[in-house]
């Protein structure tokens, strides 16, 4: 499972709104919003084309992975290592935390739905 830490997440998510982009494009995105220098997105973009995630072909970023899979693939693993798999665990520590409006209740409970068998 590729990863990516915080400064590479915002990088990427740059990449997943604009895309097709422009690498020249993408260092100007990158300049302006996070403050970097090119040779520092040009290290970034080269660090996560390796790790699978986006490609550089013809001077156009894409990417190899979508940002909702990305991030479903690390929810997956996050709960799969740290609550050997069980979402109800889960959603239980969530909830024990942070109170659930009626209105995100509602919509859990339509995801749950969607998601039987």
């Amino acid at each position: 499972m590729p990863t990516m830490g915080m400064l590479e997440s915002r990088f990427a998510d740059i990449i997943w709104s604009h895309e097709p982009l422009a690498s020249r494009e993408l260092v100007k995105m990158a300049e302006k919003e996070l403050k970097w220098k090119p040779t520092t997105s040009y290290t970034v973009l080269k660090r996560l084309c390796e790790r699978g995630i986006f490609r550089l072909q013809d001077k156009t970023v894409t990417s190899l992975i979508s940002r909702e899979a990305f991030y479903g693939m690390k929810s997956e693993e996050f709960v799969e290592e740290t609550f050997h798999g069980s979402l109800p665990a889960f959603i239980t520590a969530f909830g024990t935390r942070k109170k659930l409006s009626d209105e995100e209740v509602e919509e859990l409970k339509k995801l749950i739905d969607g998601l039987r068998r």
